[in-house]
């Protein structure tokens, strides 16, 4: 699926949390060079048809019916009690209805959900407003109610397109049913269509991974999302784990992949993100350079920054459904991010894009003096992971192949 922090994240980021001496003296030296990051809003709609085996988002399997009214009343409720934060009160340049399966809601609860948010906040004239959605769980009529809500967005995650590799994957769709989808999104009127795959499946060989991409690229998608099946903890693969393909023929089917989607004309911006111009990820693009984000849903995150304090806060919401519908406007945590967190997590984000950022984009977003990377910059230029350029922080094509040991050498400051 396709990036979005708010719904979950990655183990360490934000993590760790300072005593409250030491972490108001840190905040105290910071000093934000360009006033608030941009703002985007994520919405986690939690439910799915039936959880997938490889799938380690906070996501349940739905009941009938969906508590879809109930569920829209607390994403709402959700959404004015983080606006009562002086450090919300600004215009959004992007929303991402993710899950789950957001797919599952029906037109009417999607236009009362986004009508809600409109009236609540100000939208930026051309935001990006995108919606995920699997195949089987939509048709042609849902997609013209999403369109005429003011989805301009599409994200269908496909995974595959051969049948038994989809089988192997715990997909409830085949792969016509794939493609139908993406004709019914066009004849609904999406220009802006995202489709997720994966390679390294259970038993797929480099040729099959090939036959894949070719196929996924044939529906003729603005962007695509692909990356590498992984077996994350805590998930029925990670239980039971599949034959996957070794080291050597990934690399290959990595290596193929992006071959391919180049010279079909998509320019890859981000470790798995690959879109035709014009057409980059606007709401993924302000997570990878650390911008803030709201987060409303069942386990949904957000980060703010108070440009007064310098302070940059996180905020997470209770996992269970259940719970969160009892209680919305209540955060199960909040985080106040050390100056050791602000490092690792500008690290972790900015050195996905393969361009990475400017280096002036640290001190902007973190309110941290340059010097505060200067070691890290030197030693691990030295190792030849990080570009020598001074005037960018991005990672060489050696360190884009090894970024957790790249950015783990930021850890260390």
């Amino acid at each position: 699926m396709e990036c979005h922090l708010g719904a979950d994240l990655s183990a360490g980021a934000g993590s760790g949390v300072s005593g409250t001496g030491a972490h108001a003296a840190a905040v105290g030296q910071r000093r934000l060079t360009a006033g608030a990051p941009p703002l985007a809003l994520y919405v986690h709609l939690p439910w799915c048809p039936r959880k997938c085996p490889y799938c380690d988002f906070n996501s349940h399997r739905a009941s009938e019916p969906l508590p879809e009214d109930a569920y829209v009343d607390a994403l709402l409720a959700d959404l004015d009690a983080q606006l009562g934060a002086p450090a919300a009160c600004r215009g959004l340049i992007s929303i991402f209805i993710g899950g789950g399966t957001p797919s599952l809601f029906s037109g009417a609860a999607v236009a009362r959900l986004l009508a809600g948010i409109r009236s609540r906040c100000a939208l930026a004239p051309d935001a990006e407003i995108t919606l995920e959605a699997n195949p089987g769980t939509v048709d042609a009529g849902h997609f013209r109610a999403y369109r005429a809500a003011g989805v301009n967005r599409l994200s269908i995650g496909v995974q595959s397109l051969s049948a038994a590799h989809l089988d192997a994957l715990g997909r409830i769709h085949d792969p016509e049913q794939a493609r139908a989808a993406v004709a019914a999104a066009r004849a609904a009127g999406f220009e802006n269509i995202n489709l997720d795959m994966m390679f390294g499946l259970p038993r797929q060989t480099p040729a099959e991974a090939r036959a894949d991409l070719d196929a996924l690229i044939a529906l003729a998608p603005e962007h695509i999302s692909y990356y590498q099946l992984t077996l994350e903890p805590n998930t029925a693969f990670a239980h039971r784990p599949p034959p996957v393909p070794d080291h050597d023929s990934l690399d290959a089917m990595a290596e193929a992949g992006a071959a391919r989607l180049a010279a079909a004309g998509y320019g890859r911006y981000e470790v798995s993100a690959y879109a035709r111009d014009g057409y980059r990820c606007r709401h993924n693009l302000n997570y990878w350079r650390f911008g803030d984000y709201l987060g409303i849903g069942a386990g949904a995150h957000g980060k703010l920054t108070d440009v007064a304090t310098g302070a940059v806060v996180r905020r997470s919401n209770k996992r269970s459904p259940a719970d969160y519908l009892a209680r919305p406007s209540k955060p199960a945590t909040r985080c106040d991010l050390s100056d050791a967190d602000l490092v690792l997590e500008l690290a972790m984000n900015a050195l996905r894009l393969v361009d990475g950022v400017e280096s002036a984009l640290f001190a902007a977003r973190t309110g941290l003096p340059p010097s505060r990377l200067a070691s890290a910059r030197a030693r691990l230029t030295a190792a030849g992971l990080l570009e020598p350029a001074p005037e960018r922080l991005a990672a060489t094509p050696l360190g884009q192949r090894f970024l957790n040991d790249l950015v783990a050498g930021f850890a260390e400051e």
